[in-house]
Parts: structure tokens; sequence; C-alpha cells
């Protein structure tokens, strides 16, 4: 299973999944090609730092989810009730961890104050990938390509635009309070957020229009910058707590999103070899397996096992090089690892499973299985998870649990009738009153809804 390029692409005019989770999938489709990723390490870092905020706010860490996008464009918008989406072009903006901080924060006042309260009534159950392509949508309209963007709204739930990731200056002034007393709760100043701010603020004023989405969809004023930099000046923390996480895990998430997401040649221009620090081994490494430099890349990967052999992410990347390069084993060692160093992860638990399950070794089968329903457990809406579940559990001879996992696999990526196809097999096939089989009626109801929902 790919660690980093993970994604749940799109079909943005009808707001569905386009292409199956699948070891390697990295192609995308829609409005510019804009896709969700999943990676271990970075929502490990993005969790780090948000849970103490979403706490702080008197929210639930465990109900609020941050998804990251795959785009260059600098964006961050909270949709669907509690969601928050963040661009990889945004992180690869910042300059310091305090600015995420300062930008959670400030989205997550827009959750606390129910802003655009219909609209995430409205798509509240909605997966992310729906989101997603209405999110695309608004956008496009807020750039002012009207009917292309509306086209795409509408075909992701009929969201309005002249609501959607609209808000208003009394909204942002609001999240801005919000934002500030959340970062005091935690031990911090707004410093980060009015340095994000005023920077690309700055930018964009010298371009002449805002072409950045974030400006867009939350309009900047003096007034805004003003009313934060009387906030720092005046706050009575006495000391700034220090970050949820070193400043070196920021410049190393950056290279990693460069590694994996960027050009190959051009981030081997960015790290070159002489450079011997840990973000350049990661993007390196990275640039190397893309390009099918297969020593190159293991060579980079054991520089930084050798620095650190504990940490979970150093060996997971191996671990990724060596599988999608068929040496499947001996991935097995490193993925088993990596979950032994940090087992709440559930990502490299299904990283482990395909691992062990792609072995064709029938013994490995109770293992992947286990790590499988626990990573289902932590994280219901992974689609990977329960694909893999499916292919085990069917291996291994228990046809109506695999069909179980196959309906909730369906279901997840928008395919509700195949989702009520396998509901009706796992039902027939069931203990009746197993739990099992009473969730299989569940999710025969949730795929009937969501059929007569996109009609």
């Amino acid at each position: 299973m790919p660690n980093f390029i993970t994604r749940a692409c799109l079909r943005a005019l009808y707001g569905t999944v386009a292409c199956a989770l699948a070891s390697g999938a990295a192609d995308t489709a829609g409005a510019g090609g804009q896709s969700l990723i999943r990676d271990a390490e970075i929502e490990h870092i993005i969790h780090r730092i948000a849970a103490p905020l979403f706490e702080a706010a008197g929210l639930d860490a465990n109900a609020v989810r941050v998804h990251i996008i795959d785009d260059s464009t600098l964006n961050a918008f909270v949709a669907g009730g509690q969601k928050i989406f963040i661009n990889t072009g945004l992180l690869l903006e910042v300059e310091d961890i305090g600015e995420i901080v300062g930008v959670i924060a400030h989205e997550t006042g827009h959750i606390s104050g129910g802003h655009l309260a219909r609209t995430h009534d409205a798509m509240r159950n909605a997966s992310a990938t729906s989101i997603l392509a209405m999110a695309l949508g608004a956008v496009t309209v807020l750039g002012g390509q009207g009917e292309a963007g509306t086209a795409i709204i509408l075909g992701g739930q009929q969201a309005a635009a002249g609501s959607f990731l609209s808000y208003s200056r009394a909204q942002e002034a609001s999240a801005d309070q919000a934002a500030v007393e959340i970062l005091s709760a935690v031990g911090k100043t707004a410093e980060g957020l009015y340095t994000f701010l005023d920077r690309i603020g700055h930018r964009e004023a010298l371009a002449g229009s805002p072409r950045d989405p974030y400006l867009r969809s939350h309009p900047l004023t003096r007034d805004r910058l003003r009313f934060l930099q009387d906030r720092i000046a005046r706050s009575d923390v006495p000391s700034p707590s220090p970050d949820p996480v070193p400043a070196p895990t920021l410049r190393r998430m950056q290279a990693k999103i460069h590694g994996f997401l960027g050009s190959p040649n051009r981030t081997l221009r960015r790290y070159p070899e002489s450079d011997r620090s840990v973000p350049a081994h990661y993007a390196r490494s990275a640039a190397y397996h893309r390009l099918g430099r297969l020593e190159q890349a293991l060579s980079e990967a054991d520089a930084l096992i050798a620095r650190d052999p504990n940490d979970p992410f150093f060996n997971e990347l191996k671990g990724q090089i060596l599988f999608e390069n068929g040496k499947v084993r001996e991935a097995v060692a490193l993925y088993r690892t990596a979950v032994d160093l940090l087992p709440e992860s559930p990502l490299l638990r299904i990283g482990l499973a395909q691992a062990q399950i792609e072995t064709n070794d029938k013994s490995l089968l109770p293992a992947a299985i286990e790590h499988l329903e626990e990573a289902t457990r932590r994280d219901r809406r992974a689609p990977l998870a329960w694909r893999q579940l499916a292919i085990a559990l069917g291996r291994n001879g228990d046809i109506g649990l695999s069909s179980l996992a196959s309906a909730e696999y369906n279901l997840l990526i928008g395919r509700p009738r195949d989702a009520a196809r396998f509901a009706a097999k796992a039902e027939r096939l069931l203990f009746e009153g197993s739990p099992g089989h009473l969730r299989s009626r569940d999710l025969m109801e949730a795929a009937k809804a969501a059929t007569r929902g996109g009609r």
C-alpha cells in the first residue's frame, strides 16, 4: 500500500469516487485533478496540532475530521458539519508550525460558531469526496467561472454557491475572536494566524487580485489584522507553550509532500545530494522511488532508519518502496515494525495487512484480518481498509463477513447499488441476530437511501 498516495479520486460532476482505492493508485479525475490523500505521518502530525484546539473549543476531538487535499493552491475551509479541509499548498506555504496552529484554530472557530449551518446540515452525512466536489465548484464560482462551478456544485449535492464557503465579514471576525480564545486556552497567542494572514494578504495585494482560494472564501480586511495585532499585544498568556510538534517536523512534512507530489526532478534539485538532512533524505527517497531508481530510494530510506530506527514512518517509507517493487515479504517486516511503534495508526495497520495479504501466505490472513478490523474500528471511513478486509475474509473462507465488508466499501465510495447487493448477500449468509447480520440490514437501508438521493 502506498504510504502517501492513497487517493480518493473524484468524478467532480457527480460527486462520487471515480477510481477504486488500490495499491499504487495515483490518477485523479474531475475539476483540476484535485483529490483527497491519506498519509499516516501527516495525519499524525495534524492530529497532534488539532486535537488540543478542538478540545479547547469544547468539541469532541475524535468527531472532527481533518482532510488533506492534493492541491497546490493555498486554501483551508470547513464543510459538512465538523470536517476541515486543508490543501497541501497551504502546508507548503507556511514557515512555522504556529501558522498551521492558527489556521486550524480559525477554522475551528467556524465550527464552534455554527457558520454555514444550513449548508452543514444538508451535507452532514456526505462523504468527504462529495464535499470536495462541492468545494471545488464553490471556489470556481467565487473565482468568477460561474457556469463551470455551478455544474460541479449541482453534481456534488446541489449546494448553493451563495452560501457554501462564502463567509461574511461578521463570521470571519467571529472566527478570529474564537481562534484567539482557543489559542489562549492552549497557551498560545494569535501570532501564527496573524503572520499567515499578513503574508498572504500582502502577496495578493501586490498581485492586484486574490488568486488564492483562501482569500476568496475568507475575505481579508485590515480590520481583522488590526484586531489580531491588538489581541497579541494585550495577550495575558505569560509565556507561549511549546509548539505541539517540533519545528523540524514541519520541514520533514514539507519535504515528504515535495517528494511524493511534486516533480521528482525538481525535488532532486531542491534537495541535492550534498544536503544530508532528514528532510532531504526523505524527499530524495520519494523522488528516486517515483523515478524507478530502487537502489537509490532504498539507500536514502536506510539513511533515515540509521538515524532513528524507532521512527515508525521511516520504516513505513522503506516498506512502501519494497512493497511497490514486488519485495512483499521484506515489506511485511518493515510495516510490522511501524505498527509495533505506532499501533494506534489505522493507516499503518492497513499497510501491514495489505502486504500480508499480498504474500499469498494463508498463515498470515488471521493477522491481516485482525489489523484491518482494528483499523476499521479506529477509522470506519477508510475505504481501502474495508476493501482489503473483504479480500482477506474471502480468502479465509468467511464469505458472509467478506460480503459485509464489501458492502461497507461500496457504500463509502459511492456505489450504493453494489453496496445493497453485497449487504443482501451478507444478510443471507450471516447468523440472524448476530452483529454482522444486524449491520447488513443497516447497510441495506443506507444503500437504498443513497440510491434514492442520487436520482
